[in-house]
């Protein structure tokens, strides 16, 4: 892959992954534990700030999992593997790692 289009590759999964960091820094009070206190808030309001914190939990978790995929991305493009299928070593097409750069295999290999 030239250079260039593998620079511009690291330059979107870098930008990706500072949105995901901004993301978290903005969502994090969301992840705080909830205080029950029944004296301080009603049931319903607990129950509510409970529902609030699983659900911003479940999308911390799903930021980390895309932040290791990008992560690995990157990996791909310092060692010279990005763009290689891992499994079958054939080009991934352009159009796919430009919907999603941290594909590591080809629609062949991924369909089975």
């Amino acid at each position: 892959m030239p250079p260039a289009r593998l620079s511009r590759y690291r330059n979107d999964i870098l930008a990706r992954i500072d949105a995901l960091a901004e993301a978290d820094d903005q969502a994090s009070s969301n992840r705080a534990t909830v205080i029950l206190d029944q004296q301080s808030v009603g049931r319903l309001s607990r129950m509510d700030a409970l529902q609030q914190q699983a659900m911003a939990n479940a999308t911390y978790r799903r930021r980390q999992g895309e932040r290791a995929r990008l992560q690995a991305a990157l990996e791909r493009i310092d060692d010279g593997s990005f763009g290689d299928c891992m499994d079958c070593g054939e080009a991934i097409p352009d159009e796919r790692l430009a919907l999603d750069p941290t594909v590591p295999r080809c629609l062949d290999c991924t369909r089975g």
